[in-house]
């Protein structure tokens, strides 16, 4: 065997137990002890073979690091071939999740049993992938092609329960003893006679599958997609499937994973899976800092925001105290979480009687007192400085010794915050982001007293709501929001020069944006912008900067909930619709300023957009606000719907090169002045050496 998988004989059962922690990864060590457990069983006394795991989980998938490295002998292919072609009933015992190459092995057995909590999927199309070892040819021969695409294009895990009902799994074992129901049922499957159950032996009959199902099923993808290319792929694979004999679909699939393995969009999307993990962990934080114990929360504000926060802790059980000024005001708030929660009951995706007891866990109250015993207060107030500061007052006077104040501000300074109250160490940012209850990036704010166990408690309750979490230190606007103000500058200048809204925003879109820059001020509300622009001082005195955004808001056209901005909306669907008016005012205010419009091309669009964001992340990382590269590509990812399949403005820098980035922005400064276009030391220091960002974060130890 091997030091991860042992075999042994339990009467006319042989046992192979795979033990390899955390997760029982598809390692070369373990792939070996499967095989040599399989050839092993063939020549011994056994009569089946049951393939179980130890730990907390069924075999949860590849190992990723193995990933563009020389394959190690055996691959996988060879030993499922080995389980398939066993002389004896090779039966899974299925626990805790098993998950790509993992049920994948499970589809070579010829029977599959599992406890009633596990979960099984095929989730490598999240990483980029498709699955590689027959997943996209055995799970349409059992379960059909409709469910094989839903199942494989989604990514996500089925209930055993469920996978029973389309086949997945022959048999729901109970019982605390797996070991011993999966022996059961394969003594059960001995005495029935039951057959060598192949998969490979199923064929799919071409006639019941609808004409044209596949080109549809590419088509639907390809909008949600976003610039990904293995849900395309993994049509072909299921097409394989029914068009091709086993062994040639296998060879297809082979094929098309090998080219995905290879793709661009593949490694960024296994740069953000493995950014995500490290974005957790605090550099100068020893890994057994002590977390304070968060047992009952306040948010200060019941609007969009302090609601959603509220629903994300009561999500997990944890009790929530929502404070505002007056009863009308509470009210209004608790209607809010009642009406999100009834949206999720409408669609389905929550029991009623489960929202009732989620709302239970939310009350509301009007007075500071109520909440002196709770251990976490969350103020999500509207953004000034001044109410912030006496807000943090009141709760120096009222919280209990220990309990941690945070700020949702998205951009003021969390330490002038802190100074308002007697114990700075206490006082930290958490940056939600809108809707809090649906996004999942949760930007955590190190102030410069924040003490050690309040930021490692941010990091751990973040997580435990679910979040991904990213540190930051404090400057205006952090990492996120600082970096937005070049991206939407430019959005606005490019109309100056010449484009439409639809231009600007089509330009980023087909790169992959979810929205473009001046849709998005119409949804979030162009006046937000222009309440913030006007509290700041240190924004250059130009006429074109943001002249487009300021003459839509002093006209009452503030975005979607005005019913216009840059663009019109239907009343009824929210639907955009380009806006002569606006197209027409944009050419006048050109003139007005006597600037030549011209035609762009949407390369510029996309270099005027997305090269600001490189560039003051750049400055970022040089004045440390952000650990490392990767932190700011998982902010970008989980805040600002960057496309995955790019892998976050920093690396897709690394990609594009440094240098191109830097030429090209030195030709701006030459074009558009020094003002707005001035590349970032660091940006110019590693184009010049021709580095990038990963080596230079690999440099100072960070790999």
């Amino acid at each position: 065997m091997s030091d991860v998988v042992s075999y042994q004989l339990h009467g006319n059962i042989g046992v192979i137990a795979v033990n390899s922690p955390p997760v029982n990864a598809l390692s070369q060590s373990v792939r070996e002890g499967i095989l040599n457990a399989v050839n092993q069983a063939q020549a011994d006394a056994s009569e089946a073979v049951v393939l179980r795991c130890e730990g907390r989980t069924f075999i949860a998938g590849a190992d990723i690091t193995e990933f563009g490295k020389p394959p190690k002998d055996p691959w996988l292919p060879e030993v499922l071939s080995a389980i398939e072609n066993s002389s004896k009933p090779v039966i899974a015992a299925i626990h805790g999740t098993a998950l790509g190459g993992g049920f994948e092995v499970a589809l070579a057995c010829h029977y599959r049993c599992a406890v009633a909590a596990a979960k099984v999927g095929l989730p490598e199309v999240k990483l980029g992938l498709l699955p590689g070892a027959g997943g996209t040819q055995r799970v349409p021969r059992i379960a059909g092609v409709k469910a094989a695409l839903d199942m494989i294009t989604s990514g996500n895990p089925v209930a055993a329960p469920k996978a029973k009902d389309m086949g997945l799994i022959d048999e729901v074992v109970s019982g605390d003893d797996l070991e011993a129901g999966a022996i059961s049922y394969a003594q059960d499957l001995l005495a029935s006679g039951a057959p060598l159950k192949r998969v490979r032996d199923i064929t799919i009959d071409p006639e019941t599958i609808e004409p044209g199902f596949f080109d549809d099923a590419r088509k639907r993808l390809a909008k949600r997609a976003r610039g990904q290319i293995a849900q395309d792929r993994i049509v072909s694979c299921l097409e394989a499937a029914v068009k091709l004999p086993m062994d040639e679909g296998l060879a297809r699939e082979r094929e098309l994973f090998q080219e995905l393995v290879t793709s661009p969009e593949s490694a960024a999307m296994r740069h953000i899976f493995f950014a995500e993990r490290q974005a957790a962990k605090i550099k100068d934080l020893p890994k057994d800092t002590a977390t304070r114990p968060i047992k009952k929360v306040a948010i200060i504000g019941g609007g969009t925001m302090g609601g959603g926060i509220a629903m994300c802790f009561a999500n997990v059980g944890i009790p929530v105290v929502l404070v505002e000024v007056n009863d009308e005001a509470l009210q209004r708030g608790l209607g809010i979480i009642r009406k999100n929660y009834s949206i999720t009951v409408q669609k389905g995706k929550l029991p009623e009687d489960k929202m009732e007891q989620l709302i239970g866990l939310i009350s509301g109250t009007t007075e500071y007192a109520d909440i002196a015993d709770v251990d976490l207060v969350i103020e999500a107030v509207f953004e000034n400085l001044d109410l912030k500061k006496e807000i943090f007052a009141k709760l120096d006077g009222v919280c209990k010794q220990g309990a941690i104040l945070a700020t949702n501000t998205s951009y003021q300074d969390v330490d002038a915050i802190a100074e308002a109250t007697s114990r700075p160490q206490d006082v930290v940012g958490m940056h939600f982001f809108s809707p809090a209850n649906v996004m999942k990036l949760l930007e955590n704010v190190r102030g410069e007293k924040t003490a050690d166990d309040v930021l490692a408690t941010a990091m751990a309750i973040g997580k435990k709501i679910g979040k991904v979490c990213a540190l930051s230190r404090v400057c205006y606007g952090f990492i996120g929001n600082r970096m937005l103000g070049g991206y939407g500058r430019e959005a606005q200048m490019l109309l100056m020069d010449g484009c439409t809204p639809e231009q600007v925003d089509s330009a980023l879109e087909n790169f992959g944006m979810a929205m473009g820059p001046l849709a998005m001020g119409d949804l979030a509300g162009l006046d937000v912008g222009y309440k913030a622009r006007q509290a700041r001082t240190d924004l250059p005195d130009d006429p074109k900067l943001y002249r487009m955004g300021t003459l839509l808001v002093e006209m009452g056209r503030h975005g979607q909930k005005t019913g216009s901005g840059f663009y019109k909306y239907d009343p009824e669907t929210r639907r955009r619709m380009s806006d002569p008016e606006v197209e027409a005012m944009i050419k006048e205010e050109a003139a007005k300023l006597e600037i030549e419009q011209r035609e762009v091309s949407e390369e510029e669009i996309l270099a005027r957009c997305f090269y600001p964001l490189i560039n003051e992340g750049a400055k970022i990382l040089e004045e440390g606000i952000a650990q490392r590269p990767s932190d700011i590509d998982v902010v970008y990812v989980f805040g600002y719907a960057f496309p995955v399949a790019k892998g976050g403005p920093m690396f897709y820098a690394d990609q594009v090169g440094l240098k191109n980035v830097y030429d090209k922005i030195c030709e701006f400064r030459e074009r558009y002045g020094e003002e707005y276009w001035q590349p970032a030391p660091l940006l110019e220091e590693l184009a010049k050496s021709g580095k990038t960002f990963a080596e230079w974060d690999r440099e100072r130890g960070n790999a």
